[in-house]
């Protein structure tokens, strides 16, 4: 019986930004930040200038609109990546081993700091670090699928 095989690759151009704040844990925090934060600008522009394509009009406030809107989704998003992964590779530091159990941590502790920050529902505080441990944790594994 025949059969066919595909390899290979699918890759994009890869940028490379490297800033060097004189310590691991900044410069992850940093990089995390500053990766996840251009990736929500830019799905914020996208979201936008779809609905300024369908709407058929471009106006000033439609663009100031987008850049507010980009500024915001890139800090918050941003922030919650540089946290998160500040909290991982202290997680690494502390227990002295790189594995799985890091990311559930982070993850935790990041959830749990970003629901404080905006409510005072200890509820939601704890669902949200639960959520948090659980989508970290899921795509530390998802790494190791191949």
């Amino acid at each position: 019986m025949p059969s066919s095989r595909f390899s290979g690759t699918l890759s994009g151009p890869k940028v490379g930004v490297f800033i060097d704040m004189g310590n691991p844990f900044l410069n992850l925090t940093v990089d995390g930040f500053l990766k996840i934060g251009t990736v929500a600008a830019t799905r914020a522009v996208a979201e936008d200038a779809y609905h300024i394509v369908k709407k058929g009009s471009v106006s000033r406030h439609n663009f100031e609109r987008t850049l507010k809107k980009m500024c915001k989704e890139g800090a918050y998003w941003g922030t919650v990546a540089g946290v998160y992964v500040g909290m991982e590779y202290g997680m690494e530091r502390i227990r002295g081993t790189r594995d799985w159990k890091n990311a559930m941590i982070g993850g935790a502790l990041t959830g749990a700091i970003v629901s404080a920050a905006s409510n005072n529902d200890r509820d939601k505080v704890l669902i949200d670090a639960i959520t948090g441990g659980a989508v970290a944790t899921a795509a530390e594994f998802l790494n190791y699928v191949t």
